[in-house]
């Protein structure tokens, strides 16, 4: 499994190529969840591209699914608030464990701010639901931590049920044929033209830079 602390990452070339932040407001194919919702809007926001995939994602799914967006566009400040939150609240429960142990455990859940995929435009938070908006049980809620759900948000936990490890593969095939990435300690995010994505797909730079 490689992490979004990994050097590897870091190391890849970053390059924009200039592609649009598009609002899903606009895009009324895709379902979109008011829960991360911010004043600004950023949370409905995607790079084109990855809209593009997105809705090429969305039609290969069976009769009667959807894709439920939850987060897209996350702000630099955003970012580094939810890591060091995250990092704070390890370091109070685990006093024992290293600053590197630390670091490492607090990126299986949120990516440091310097290689963030959210950032970018181009990783998008999103689930399954009904054709009526009903989400379905995928094992875990959206953004469940590594501590509190015992690794059952790892995209390939067997500790859940077997109706919900079928949504995950079938929502996981449908992204992947599309051409996104899963960040695998975490079934719900995934992303397209970033480090992470380059990285784990080969391409020699990214798409998309930080916004």
């Amino acid at each position: 499994m490689i992490l979004l602390c990994d050097p590897r990452v870091a190391a890849v070339p970053g390059v924009d190529d200039g592609d649009p932040l598009v609002d899903l407001r606009d895009v009324p194919e895709l379902r979109l969840d008011g829960r991360a919702a911010d004043p600004a809007g950023a949370y409905a926001r995607l790079r084109q591209g990855m809209v593009d995939r997105l809705l090429a994602a969305q039609r290969t799914l069976p009769d009667g699914l959807r894709l439920l967006v939850i987060e897209g566009y996350r702000p630099y400040e955003a970012q580094l608030n939810i890591f060091t939150s995250y990092r704070d609240e390890l370091r109070r429960n685990h006093p024992d464990w290293s600053p590197q142990r630390v670091y490492e455990e607090t990126t299986k859940f949120v990516s440091p701010v310097e290689v963030a995929p959210h950032s970018t435009g181009g990783a998008v938070d999103l689930t399954l639901c009904t054709a009526d908006g009903s989400e379905v049980d995928m094992g875990t809620p959206v953004d469940a931590t590594p501590e509190a759900s015992g690794n059952a948000c790892f995209t390939a936990a067997t500790s859940i049920d077997a109706p919900a490890r079928r949504y995950r593969r079938i929502m996981g095939a449908a992204l992947a044929c599309a051409g996104l990435v899963n960040y695998p300690t975490e079934w719900w995010h995934w992303s397209y033209g970033d480090r992470y994505w380059a990285l784990m797909t080969g391409a020699p730079h990214t798409r998309y830079g930080p916004l």
